[in-house]
């Protein structure tokens, strides 16, 4: 048993090193720290899923009469997306080439969110209730980008198959019943995908901010942009329940990264 457990473990580990990399480089905001991620599924699996899903939530948008794919509102988005996209070099060249499309639903909902490849979606809800401003929708918009271009999809796909391949053989090694793996998933969902998707969001918004300063958009709208979203009732609730971080504590993490992306935003006002 000790032998099998060894030769398990080791496997594991090998799978786990092997799927080590980074997507992107370091960005100012974060200090020009990068982070190794864990990336076991390829690229091309999540693309072909993640379009998937987008076609499907378009055909229903669609059939609804709710896909706004023209008109003032999307063509104002629409120009935020593209005047950000020449800046995603800075993290990596190749998302310059990437097909990059924006859609807009009109649905009463505060959201936004983003597919692999650079597939976005706003919804009218996130515009009229919080009357953003355009330096704020560059805010959502540079934090939704930012995902893509860390491939976060992918990463979160590969985290949760690892974690879900440790218990599986702990439990077949320690001949663990049922209930006791369903523990030590719900214990896995606490203590792993979590965290993990909070501090997914906050390296979003760190790299979001970079691109919005490169691109001209004043990054302090992350700032008020935030504070709306407060005082809607999102980033609330138990910290540790939630994927997102605390509006507060998203709010300090961006002012303390102010002072390192207020040049590149003053340097790109200057080009304009």
């Amino acid at each position: 048993m000790k032998h099998a457990h060894r030769l398990a473990t080791f496997a594991l580990a090998a799978v786990l090193a092997a799927g080590c990399a980074s997507t992107t480089t370091g960005s100012v905001a974060t200090g020009g720290q990068g982070r190794s991620q864990l990336l076991l599924v390829s690229p091309e699996e999540v693309m072909q899923q993640s379009l998937q899903y987008y076609q499907q939530q378009n055909n229903e948008a669609r059939a609804k009469g709710q896909l706004v794919t023209s008109g003032a509102e999307f063509n104002r988005v629409q120009q935020v997306m593209q005047r950000i996209v020449p800046h995603v070099t800075a993290f990596r060249p190749d998302a310059a080439r990437w097909p990059w499309q924006l859609v807009l639903i009109n649905e009463d909902t505060v959201n936004a969110h983003v597919m692999a490849g650079g597939k976005i979606t706003f919804y009218t809800g996130l515009l009229r209730k919080l009357q953003l401003t355009d330096d704020e929708v560059a805010a959502v918009m540079g934090h939704e980008m930012a995902h893509a271009l860390r491939e976060h999809t992918r990463e979160k796909i590969s985290q949760s198959a690892a974690g879900d391949m440790a218990i599986a053989i702990g439990g077949a090694l320690l001949g663990a019943g049922q209930g006791a793996v369903q523990m030590a998933g719900l214990g896995k969902q606490l203590a792993l995908d979590l965290p993990f998707s909070r501090r997914m969001e906050s390296e979003a918004d760190l790299y979001g901010l970079e691109l919005v300063a490169r691109a001209g958009y004043d990054p302090r709208a992350a700032i008020t942009l935030w504070q709306k979203m407060s005082k809607q009732g999102g980033g609330g609730g138990p910290g540790f329940l939630s994927t997102h971080p605390q509006s507060s504590d998203r709010m300090n993490a961006l002012q303390n990264a102010m002072p390192r992306v207020l040049p590149l935003y003053e340097q790109a006002r200057t080009r304009r």
